[in-house]
């Protein structure tokens, strides 16, 4: 039984304002997963043309390839923060700026050393655009749509690397390489920065207004943007300290940020270097126009992931689409590897086709985006109280980034030493982990009001369950 006082909010049919918000949502993810195949584009044209001011060793690789990435985890956290404590509109919109003004500076990076800064400005924007965009969608939401229309801002990472991959090879194979790359970073700003006023305009969420402000005014006013009305009265609301959200959400806090930090580790680790890797399997590129759609290859075949995910999400429910997920990773991880040749480090042949070894490995690409990839980004949205639901995925979200720098910046590497046949065992075992980390912390939210879910109205059962 539906007891949460937004019931003519979760039984809403999909409004044209629901596409609104997450179109409105969705394009800062556009520019992170544009970002996280180009940046691998970008490195590609440094290596092979040796611009002056842009020549890269091991180090300086890592450091450019993860950039973004480890202020994402400053974004993630601080701006989860902020969410919470001053309210989802008052910083929306803002790190849609940052992201915006971090790609369009990264175009126009006098050296390597400018592009690292400038990408890092553009990461505290990607970063904080994750605890904000998915509470905004989830709190606006009906209950029957609401995984769908979270997975749907998520699955716009889908579109981004399409687009990516598009730009990538273009620009490659039709403009000198010092510019390919600047049209490369550059363009990554346009998509976010056309919902910036749209973001500030998306009114404060009914249940922060409520339950956090304790404004029902606005609260009512806030529902009239999507046609439903509110009757509140008084409503008693759980109040917790900081201390006190640890103590009784510690379990899916393990559940949601231990699962976003394995599938990270997996999938930016086989993402920005996607390039070598399917060389590895097709043979050497005869150019880097050529090697940018070698490396295009497995995303587009996750980009049918998503949209799998996207269908599926409130039908199957999050927690089984994430448990198959990562157990058909961990089965093509080791599928990969046991047909590998490898001599000296170097895969030297396959005991099947080499399209078939790559059609395998792009699989794991659709797994991934039909799997943890998009569910580690809805769940949090919905488990934690809404007066912790953006520090809660905030968290979630630096741990998966934590993963993601950590991969990206070792992966060179342990390609370089261990090969990528041990690491594909390596990230099969990460995979296995990560299913059994859903099955004990993860609770299942499919179905339900957000109140019901995080029992957070005084009323409610006092536990939470995993």
């Amino acid at each position: 039984m539906n007891r949460s006082p937004f019931s003519s909010i979760d039984s809403l049919k999909l409004t044209f304002n629901h596409i609104k918000i997450w179109y409105t949502s969705g394009m800062g993810f556009f520019t992170d997963a544009y970002d996280l195949f180009i940046i691998g584009a970008i490195i590609d044209i440094f290596e092979a043309y040796k611009l002056p001011g842009f020549q890269l060793n091991s180090f300086y690789e890592g450091v450019l390839a993860s950039s973004a990435i480890i202020t994402a985890v400053l974004g993630q956290i601080v701006f989860g923060i902020l969410g919470d404590k001053i309210g989802r509109k008052k910083v929306y919109g803002v790190e849609a700026s940052l992201l915006s003004a971090g790609a369009f500076l990264s175009a126009f990076s006098p050296n390597l050393l400018w592009l690292i800064i400038f990408r890092m400005i553009m990461g505290v924007g990607i970063g904080g655009d994750y605890p904000i965009s998915a509470t905004i969608m989830s709190e606006y939401a009906n209950v029957k749509d609401r995984g769908k229309l979270i997975a749907l801002v998520f699955a716009n990472q889908g579109i981004g690397t399409l687009v990516a991959v598009a730009v990538g090879a273009i620009s490659a194979y039709t403009l000198p390489p010092d510019i390919a790359w600047r049209v490369m970073a550059g363009i990554g700003a346009i998509p976010a920065a056309t919902v910036i006023y749209l973001r500030r305009k998306v009114p404060e969420t009914p249940r922060y207004a409520a339950l956090v402000k304790g404004d029902l005014k606005e609260a009512e006013k806030s529902a009239s943007f999507l046609g439903a009305k509110l009757n509140l009265s008084k409503i008693e609301v759980r109040k917790m300290s900081f201390s006190e959200f640890l103590s009784k959400y510690w379990k899916l806090l393990i559940g949601t940020a231990g699962t976003w930090l394995i599938l990270d580790m997996a999938y930016y680790g086989t993402g920005v270097y996607s390039g070598p890797i399917v060389s590895s399997i097709l043979g050497k590129p005869s150019s880097v126009g050529q090697e940018i759609v070698f490396a295009g290859i497995p995303f587009m075949v996750g980009f049918f992931g998503y949209f799998t995910a996207v269908a599926l999400m409130d039908k199957l429910g999050r927690k089984v689409i994430q448990t198959q997920g990562f157990i058909m990773m961990a089965l093509i991880y080791v599928v990969v590897s046991s047909i590998m040749i490898v001599t000296n480090n170097k895969v030297t042949g396959f005991l099947i086709s080499s399209s078939e070894a790559l059609a395998i490995y792009a699989m794991s690409f659709f797994f991934i985006d039909f799997g943890p990839n998009t569910t580690t980004f809805v769940i949090p949205a919905e488990v934690y109280p809404t007066s912790y639901r953006t520090t809660g995925h905030g968290i979630s979200a630096a741990a998966g980034k934590v993963g993601a720098a950590v991969s990206t910046y070792l992966f060179p590497t342990l390609l370089a030493t261990i090969g990528l046949k041990e690491l594909l065992v390596m990230l099969s075992l990460l995979s296995i982990l990560g299913a059994a980390i859903t099955i004990v912390f993860i609770k299942e939210p499919k179905m339900k009001s957000l109140e019901e879910i995080t029992e957070e109205l005084k009323g409610e059962k006092e536990e939470v369950k995993a």
